[in-house]
């Protein structure tokens, strides 16, 4: 097995034996100042795949629109149960590993040591995790959640509450609506990046397999994972990775145009969404340039301060007592409903545990290559027990108090001060104004404005540094223009979308992707057992 680009077990680690040799099937050619080292037949397959789809949407945006949003529908509503029973799945088996003897095997062996400090580790993992989906929902989940729970036609079929709602009661309704915003953005998201990250982690780190989705399956595949069973899982990975991607890269564009039309009062319309997405794609694309610790570790580490004093302002001015103490409430709350919102079967709340609960599940799951095999290069030297907690347990904290903070703000603006314009104001724009209501608005709405686009480019060019090192047969340091070629592509990709179906294009691919892909994680947690099981403690 060649290491190229992968660092040597350190100390005992239970290596796999195998024949294959990292990049033995690539196609590697210099046409004039370019390299080319791209893996056949996955770049081949998933490279002229996407560009037709491309070609395809802008075509026929009219018809497009359509289509997308019956595929998210049947979806969503014929396989919930299934988006629910499986992220089950992951949050059990997080937690098992965290408490169980595997939680003492060390990432890279059992002498390795970690490649970078906490915080450098975590801003990475964290700008990458869901850093566009906290800015964007961060407000507008809370709020929706709660008007449908608190609405008087809330239990109805027409409803979108979830569990049936608290028709007039605002306090119970305010507990429902945080709990279910909790529900899709704490344990279970952050439970299906671990898997993947983790299982990547240790068959390449400890194993000595190439850093691609194919290799967690040895366990299962053998030496058949260098074949067909390998290629389609990689495929696979790649169209999940840049569809989810796109979704999130939508959602941005969206709410940053609408900051912009909101604080510059530039204009909102398709041309300027689209310039937005090539202007931060342009940005993203000097990132990637720039490499993993020059680009991606300096932006995200730029985000986290930016995002720690949006939080700070919002805490000290806005209802500071009701923040702090209802981060406790929220978190006994979301405990309560957990069992209620996680139930596969013989509920009656169908629009949002299909067009909420459902949407999400498969939106994460598409982002688990990406995010999964970034947290995976990033936590070399941890143990499987430090790992879990902090890809798990401490980013659901920060998610609850962030949740707790700008949507329990706009709550309080809403039931204490008869504050409308946050309620009637679209998906896009409510950040803006609950921030509107606040001292600085001003100042405020243009840092939410530059976090929406920094954290833009820092999923853009992490995922751009995944699905090259998927489409070049594992290795870490392919030539910079094929990573060019996906920044590029990813943006390009988030504009078909945005044109051929606005929103409900973006989530019908991220829905679309991420269904056949549950079935791939779902092998993976046996494959990540057995791994485990191998490995000195």
């Amino acid at each position: 097995m060649s290491e190229t680009g992968i660092p040597a077990p350190e100390g005992d680690s239970e290596v796999i034996e195998t024949d294959y040799v990292i990049g033995q099937d690539n196609i590697s050619k210099q046409i004039g100042p370019f390299g080319l080292d791209i893996h056949n037949p996955v770049f081949v397959i998933s490279g002229l795949t996407i560009v037709a789809f491309v070609l395809l949407t802008l075509a026929l945006q009219n018809q497009a629109g359509a289509v997308f949003n019956e595929l998210r529908d049947w979806l969503t509503s014929t396989f919930d149960w299934f988006f629910l029973l499986a992220g089950n799945v992951f949050v059990l088996l997080c937690l098992f590993l965290i408490v169980s003897p595997y939680g003492k095997v060390r990432i890279g062996g059992q002498d390795a040591t970690p490649d970078y400090s906490y915080s450098g580790w975590f801003a990475m993992l964290f700008a990458a995790g869901m850093g566009i989906g906290l800015m964007f929902y961060g407000v507008s989940e809370p709020i929706s959640h709660f008007s449908s729970s608190f609405a008087d036609n809330a239990g109805t079929a027409a409803s979108w509450a979830p569990l049936g709602g608290a028709p007039g009661n605002a306090l119970e309704a305010r507990h429902l609506g945080m709990a279910a915003t909790i529900f899709h953005w704490c344990l279970h998201p952050w439970a299906i990046y671990a898997i993947v990250a983790l299982s990547l982690a240790i068959f390449s780190y400890n194993k000595g397999l190439p850093l691609t989705m194919r290799s967690i399956f040895y366990p299962v595949f053998g030496e058949r994972i260098w074949g067909w069973p390998g290629h389609i899982i990689d495929i696979l990975a790649v169209f999940a990775t840049l569809f989810g991607l796109a979704t999130s890269l939508g959602f941005g564009a969206e709410q940053a145009n609408a900051g912009l039309h909101h604080v510059f009062g530039l204009p909102v319309n398709e041309v300027s969404k689209v310039l937005l997405i090539v202007g931060i794609t342009g940005i993203a694309l000097v990132s990637v340039v720039a490499g993993l610790d020059a680009g991606v570790k300096r932006l995200s580490e730029i985000n986290m301060v930016l995002a720690a004093l949006l939080l700070l302002f919002v805490v000290l001015v806005g209802p500071t007592w009701a923040i702090i103490s209802g981060f406790f409430t929220n978190l006994y709350e979301y405990a309560r409903y957990l069992p209620e919102l996680s139930n596969p079967f013989g509920r009656t709340d169908d629009n949002f545990r299909d067009g909420w609960t459902a949407f999400y599940w498969a939106w994460w799951i598409s982002w688990s290559p990406f995010v999964g095999m970034f947290i995976a290069r990033i936590s070399r030297g941890r143990t499987v027990r430090e790992f879990i907690v902090c890809v798990l347990i401490i980013p659901s904290l920060v998610s609850v108090f962030w949740m707790t903070a700008f949507g329990g703000t706009a709550i309080s603006q809403i039931v204490n001060d008869g504050y409308q314009a946050v309620v009637d104001a679209p998906l896009e724009l409510k950040l803006f104004s609950m921030l509107e209501a606040l001292p600085l608005q001003a100042i405020t709405s243009f840092i939410g404005i530059c976090l929406v686009i920094v954290f833009f480019v820092t999923s853009s060019d992490s995922a751009s540094l995944v699905i090259d090192t998927i489409t070049a047969g594992g290795k870490v340091d392919a030539p910079l223009p094929q990573r060019v070629f996906w920044a590029s592509f990813e943006g390009l990709v988030a504009i078909a979308l945005l044109l051929g179906g606005g929103l409900g294009a973006l989530q019908a691919m991220a829905v679309s992707t991420g269904f056949p892909f549950t079935f791939v994680l779902l092998l993976a947690c046996y494959a990540i057992v057995k791994g485990l099981a191998s490995e000195p403690r």
